[in-house]
């Protein structure tokens, strides 16, 4: 029986949760210009690229390049969510199954705002290490969105 696994990883963010949420759900094409030591490029394959179906394939470094293919499975305006299920690349040689969701959440009343970042997969043998690197890539790459924002907040 299948085995599905789960992590969790959220950071602090200062820049508005829905400003946040509009670049990883409208304006993916900044994100490479944000951070282009990270990811080299991401391209529209189906769809619009921000709505649910679409297909995008992201190029990244992971230590080297590496290429991701996603669909996106659910998007959540009031939430502030979006989930991408990983469907080809180097990340299907290690998982039968890999999904991604990030959550942006607005701080009530003063507290503070912060993203969650969440996969869960299922490997593709035992021997296949859990996905913490991949997590600290999507929280760094966050926190590089965040902090762009912050900088661009006209």
């Amino acid at each position: 029986m299948a085995k599905l696994h789960k992590l969790e990883l959220q950071a602090e963010i200062k820049s508005p949760p829905s400003r946040v949420f509009d670049v990883y759900k409208n304006k993916i094409d900044l994100m490479p210009k944000i951070s282009p030591q990270k990811l080299r490029s991401i391209q529209v394959l189906e769809g619009d690229g921000s709505t649910v179906g679409s297909v995008r394939l992201w190029t990244y470094f992971l230590g080297e390049p590496v290429e991701a293919k996603d669909r996106i499975d659910a998007v959540d305006e009031r939430n502030m969510s979006i989930t991408f299920d990983i469907i080809g690349g180097e990340v299907t040689k290690y998982f039968k199954s890999y999904k991604a969701t990030i959550q942006l959440v607005s701080g009530e009343g003063g507290s503070k705002s912060f993203l969650k970042w969440s996969v869960e997969y299922e490997k593709a043998n035992e021997g296949v290490l859990d996905p913490h690197a991949q997590l600290d890539f999507l929280i760094t790459m966050a926190k590089e969105v965040d902090a762009y924002l912050l900088q661009n907040s006209s």
